[in-house]
């Protein structure tokens, strides 16, 4: 059976990670942008990074630019942005594709496993959420409008 853990991606600074490190954590994985209506939400992603990480927690963010291109920076202008604005602490990855041919495997395989209001598998806009419990699946997906502070009482039951 395929778990989160199974995949890798490459963190904001080139390396690559295994998400296998996360292994036994309870992880909120986050389509992010810097310039969105929604970017905002990255206050209330850290708040809940640093609330419960030392109960099992980890926000992944994947910046993404597919939705009106509102992440078109490097990885160095995202990370700084992220760190100034937001005073982000949380792991953050490499710009990735979440839909079409070029979506990270990752992000096919949360689709896959989480799809969407009425059965549809594409990500909609940025600041999509996949909620995965500790032995790696996906317990909840959260649309972009859903602050990281409606999610946390789903968070608290799984840690």
């Amino acid at each position: 059976m395929t778990t989160a853990y199974d995949f890798e991606a490459k963190a904001l600074t080139g390396e690559p990670r295994p998400l296998k490190e996360f292994t036994g954590k309870v992880l909120l994985v986050v389509n992010t942008a810097s310039k969105c209506g929604y970017t905002p939400q990255f206050d209330g992603l850290e708040k809940l990074f640093e609330k419960y990480h030392d109960q099992g927690l980890e926000v992944l963010g994947f910046p993404c630019n597919q939705f009106g291109s509102q992440d078109p920076g490097s990885a160095e202008e995202i990370g700084a942005f992220c760190q100034k604005n937001y005073g982000v602490s949380f792991p953050m990855f490499e710009k990735i594709e979440v839909n079409g041919d070029g979506a990270h495997p990752l992000y096919q395989w949360l689709k896959k496993t989480a799809p969407g209001v009425l059965g549809t598998a594409g990500i909609k806009w940025n600041f999509t959420k996949f909620l995965i419990d500790r032995s790696g699946q996906v317990k909840e997906r959260f649309a972009p409008m859903t602050t990281p502070a409606d999610i946390e009482k789903s968070i608290v039951k799984l840690l």
